[in-house]
């Protein structure tokens, strides 16, 4: 009988443990956006401002068709949350501009038209 109990509970703390775990992917969310940029050095940049966001578990920002790839945790932070934080670094992402002064401080060839 005493087994039996046992087992019981080990099965019925394993079943939480997973509805627990589906729990945290369904809070994930992926997000695509455009990004301005031109280099290798953007892209530093523009995935480095992403990973700064709490809640960003993936950015990736492709050079050819200037858009960003990201994954986010939907309790943490928001699409419009990275894009504020890109803007902040130089480049326009999604419908956030960046402020002139920020743009400036980008290096020459990092400069795109705006």
């Amino acid at each position: 009988m005493k087994n039996f109990i046992v087992l019981v509970m080990v099965s019925f703390l394993s079943l939480t443990g997973f509805a627990q775990e589906k729990q945290k992917l369904n809070k994930n969310k992926q997000v695509e956006f455009s990004v301005n940029g031109n280099c290798e050095m953007c892209k530093k940049r523009i995935e480095k401002a992403a990973f700064s966001v709490p809640g960003v578990k993936s950015a990736d920002w492709n050079i050819d068709h200037k858009d960003m790839h990201l994954i986010i945790d939907e309790r943490k932070c928001s699409a419009e949350d990275v894009q504020k934080a890109i803007a902040k670094a130089g480049h326009d992402a999604g419908k956030i501009k960046a402020t002139e002064e920020d743009y400036n401080k980008l290096h020459g060839c990092c400069q795109y038209e705006r």
